[in-house]
């Protein structure tokens, strides 16, 4: 896909591949066809419903990221788990003082497989996580707590 072309309306291919780790690591960060269509349609099924509701620009903070910049961050991988942003299915997003709205419109108006409140307090998640599967979305809301150095993931109340 060409740089300068759109993975939906609002979101352009070199936003939801930007990666500074692959830049500082000389790492290619391209989706394959595979999570490209997942791209898309993460794009479609949340992301587009999520920003025509809201009318404003909500900025990405992490889509695509590949097998290797996601080792080379430390996100998810476990045995052959590997974290949705590696596979295209999850994007990061923060509006800093709208997050929490989004949130809950997510959780109570869209379709997703999960959704986490990264971080923050108990009045406003730092940003939100959320992805999507075109196969099984299991609907789980998480809050993500930093303990001990490290994240925990806890249902959300």
């Amino acid at each position: 896909m060409k740089q300068d072309t759109n993975i939906s309306e609002h979101i352009t291919y070199t936003e939801a591949t930007v990666s500074n780790k692959a830049k500082q690591l000389g790492i290619s960060n391209t989706p394959n066809e595979r999570e490209l269509k997942a791209m898309k349609l993460l794009a479609e099924k949340v992301f587009e419903p999520l920003r025509n509701w809201y009318g404003k620009p909500i900025q990405i903070t992490s889509f695509f990221r590949s097998a290797k910049i996601n080792k080379a961050i430390g996100g998810v991988q476990r045995g052959d788990t590997v974290s949705q942003h590696a596979r295209g299915e999850a994007v990061d997003i923060d509006t800093t003082s709208d997050n929490r709205k989004l949130f809950d419109y997510i959780k109570d108006n869209l379709p997703f497989d999960q959704l986490i409140w990264e971080n923050g307090d108990d009045n406003v998640p730092g940003w939100i996580h959320v992805s999507y599967s075109e196969t099984h979305n299991r609907k789980q809301v998480l809050r993500a707590v930093r303990s001990g150095g490290r994240t925990i993931y806890l249902p959300y109340k």
